[in-house]
């Protein structure tokens, strides 16, 4: 059953773009949809959100913690994370939040912290792979790695890959990959994954990140068929977020009136997390609560070659071996 009525009406907004992406396209959408998330419950269950203190991923968290689950916010500054986190607890009343610090840029760190928090909790419900950063002079952290592929993508790659025991253990875990919009416009480049070579076009790299996360969540559902976790990607739309209005301020001035705010934006994301739909498709890839198609321009497209290089590259560049 889908989740949304009317899909002929749906399509026809999705063409749109400006309508779609914007919070007229989820006014418009909200009336279409069967259930409300206030009638789903996580209680009992473990979600852990990245780039949780801000945004969308903080929207997410609380999303997910007024469901009653047990949620980790992973930040990298854990002053934040703490604000994020007393702000959760006040505006849901639900107390059982916590906050853990890891920096996604370093794979090391990562694996690190996936040690850990094997050694602490049993099982994982919903992880969501949500931290990005849009940068527009390249940056490489300390191992080498040009820093909007290993936060965007190799971070959360590296993440899913140590929290494999728990999301099986969990039986019908969700894994969640909060891709762009932007995505649609680029394909990823395998020849030159750390934009090594030529200017550098921050917003391309961006978008390039992005469109790496849903082919990674294909491969992932792929890869991992027999292990109950189901793997989504979706986008947002276009959002009112901090990171937004520091690295598109021109967009974000004249777009203001029209961006969705973080709640709009995390709802597929809470959705995903609990919807019985999310658990039929893993693979696929989500706006608004209904599947959408991963391209729009036919030279955004990548072989199956090229699917397996990303992988391989993840694989190597992360230090982890996904079996």
């Amino acid at each position: 059953m889908t989740e949304i009525r009317g899909q002929w009406w749906d399509t026809l907004l999705e063409k749109t773009v400006f309508f779609s992406f914007t919070n007229l396209g989820y006014w418009l959408r909200r009336p279409l949809w069967k259930t409300r998330l206030r009638d789903y419950s996580l209680r009992g269950r473990v979600a852990l959100v990245t780039g949780a203190n801000s945004g969308v991923g903080r929207g997410a968290a609380e999303g997910l913690a007024k469901l009653g689950a047990r949620v980790y916010l992973l930040v990298r500054n854990r002053q934040k994370g703490e604000a994020a986190q007393a702000e959760i607890i006040r505006q849901t009343g639900h107390p059982d939040i916590h906050t853990v610090v890891c920096d996604l840029s370093r794979p090391g760190e990562v694996r690190a912290f996936g040690a850990e928090f094997r050694q602490q909790e049993s099982r994982l419900d919903v992880l969501v792979n949500n931290a990005g950063i849009l940068v527009h002079e390249r940056q490489e952290t300390p191992e080498g790695l040009e820093l909007t592929f290993a936060t965007n993508v190799l971070g959360g790659f590296v993440l899913t890959a140590e929290l494999q025991p728990l999301l099986r253990a969990a039986g019908g875990a969700r894994v969640i990959a909060v891709s762009s919009g932007g995505m649609y416009t680029a394909k990823v480049e395998i020849d030159d994954l750390q934009a090594a070579t030529g200017p550098f076009d921050g917003v391309t790299a961006y978008a390039s990140s992005k469109r790496a996360q849903v082919i990674l969540t294909e491969l992932w559902a792929e890869k991992t068929v027999s292990s109950g976790v189901a793997y989504q990607a979706m986008h947002p739309g276009w959002v009112y977020t901090p990171g937004v209005k520091r690295s598109l301020p021109g967009f974000t001035r004249i777009m203001r009136p029209f961006l969705r705010n973080i709640r709009q934006g995390a709802d597929t994301i809470v959705w995903l997390s609990v919807a019985e739909a999310a658990g039929r498709e893993s693979g696929a890839f989500w706006f608004d609560r209904r599947r959408r198609a991963t391209h729009r321009l036919e030279n955004t497209r990548n072989t199956p070659t090229e699917y397996e290089t990303l992988w391989r590259c993840c694989q190597e560049l992360g230090g982890v071996e996904v079996r």
